[in-house]
């Protein structure tokens, strides 16, 4: 006997990887420049050369059964007190690192968090489109996934619509700014109405809503700022991975830092230690939490990024496509040239150009472009767009 649900997911694994395994099995068979690989956000631009020297540095002077031995399940003291310190310096708030708890990336720290703060039968909710695994996480911690469309005009909070939404099941919101897969940025105005309306609801429900603040892109932005969600909600649960600030995404690293501004951090705290020992998240690689211990402020180049922005969003224009210009991380979120945005995929698969269609983020109609690929790709994909709008205009 299996767990059918477990099953269905193993036999049907998230779109993105499955693009990009094909995109793998495809580069072997006909040349890696011959195939312009657009499906997943690994970055191309190497990590910083301070997080380098920190590896050497640390492989040289410390003792291996120090360095490659268990810590605390929730992370080294100095590691998280490196942490706290970041965010007290970076965004004022009074950060402890008895509240931070270090993950095996953004993804398990989203995962610990949904556990520690719902009992089965709650609703978590999304706002779409959202990035593809808020369902899994959801469900797996037993509750409901419920989807609310953001505004379709400019791509923020639809704070209307998440109000009616807000049932005394409700345990959670989860938002993701700069946003994966649009690339918008809520601004500070929206944060700061989404706040109101939590608190007021929490006040009328007479029980915490808890936002999870998903910011793994946090450092990838084009010139506008992002609110740090914990300064204007008081009940924020912060989920961070320097996968992309660090161009880390194999080593695992991220952390959740439950706000000080909760009354019971202390408590919701624990209920994440408990939930990282429940799921087998405990203790993250060590070496890179001690990395992350000198490396944790390392500016993220930016500018290869926007570069490979304004050269796709140009070539794009050129060729009549219309998209959502990103405010930040590093996908382009581009209008199929039908509704049927799998259909649209798969035509662009022809050509060897591999998106992700919309409908896993939760919406139908879009295809997602990653471009933290290199220059290079995306000069080189100008022939397969041009023959996918091709495709269509015959």
């Amino acid at each position: 006997m299996i767990n059918e649900r477990m099953f269905g997911l193993g036999s049907q694994p998230n779109p993105i990887r499955v693009q990009y395994a094909y995109g793998l099995q495809r580069k072997a068979e006909i040349g890696e420049e011959n195939v312009f690989d657009m499906s997943i956000g690994n970055p191309s631009i190497p990590a910083p050369a301070a997080v380098r020297e920190r590896i050497e540095q640390l492989l040289r002077d410390e003792a291996p059964e120090v360095l490659h031995g268990y810590t605390m399940a929730a992370g080294l003291a100095s590691a998280r007190q490196a942490v706290a310190d970041n965010l007290r310096e970076r965004f004022g708030i009074q950060a402890t690192a008895a509240n931070v708890y270090l993950t095996a990336g953004a993804t398990a720290a989203l995962y610990i968090t949904a556990a520690a703060i719902t009992h089965p039968g709650d609703e978590i909710i999304v706002n779409a489109p959202y990035f593809t695994e808020y369902k899994v996480m959801t469900e797996s911690a037993g509750c409901t996934c419920v989807e609310v469309p953001m505004r379709q005009t400019d791509f923020q909070l639809d704070i209307d619509a998440l109000r009616e939404a807000i049932n005394p099941k409700t345990a959670a919101i989860v938002i993701n700014s700069p946003n994966n897969p649009v690339g918008c940025i809520y601004t500070q105005e929206n944060i700061e109405a989404l706040a109101a309306m939590m608190t007021e609801k929490e006040e009328e429900l007479g029980h915490p809503i808890y936002l999870i603040s998903d910011e793994p892109y946090r450092e990838i932005t084009y010139g506008k700022e992002v609110p740090f969600a914990a300064n204007f909600y008081r009940d924020t649960i912060v989920c961070y991975s320097w996968a992309k600030s660090l161009s880390l995404p194999g080593e695992r690293i991220g952390y959740i830092y439950v706000s000080d501004n909760i009354p019971n951090a202390s408590e919701v705290a624990a209920a994440v230690g408990g939930a990282g020992r429940a799921l087998g998240f405990i203790c993250a690689p060590v070496l890179f939490q001690r990395v992350i211990e000198t490396c944790i402020s390392e500016p993220t180049n930016v500018d290869a990024y926007a570069s490979n922005r304004e050269l796709l969003t140009g070539m794009l224009d050129e060729l009549g496509y219309t998209y959502i210009q990103p405010d930040g991380a590093f996908y382009l979120w581009v209008k199929a040239l039908e509704d049927d945005s799998q259909a649209f995929c798969d035509k662009a698969k022809a050509h060897d150009l591999l998106l992700v269609q919309s409908d896993c983020f939760g919406v139908s109609g879009w295809a997602r472009a990653s471009y933290c690929v290199s220059a290079e790709c995306i000069k080189n994909s100008r022939k397969a767009w041009a023959a996918l709008k091709a495709d269509y205009d015959a």
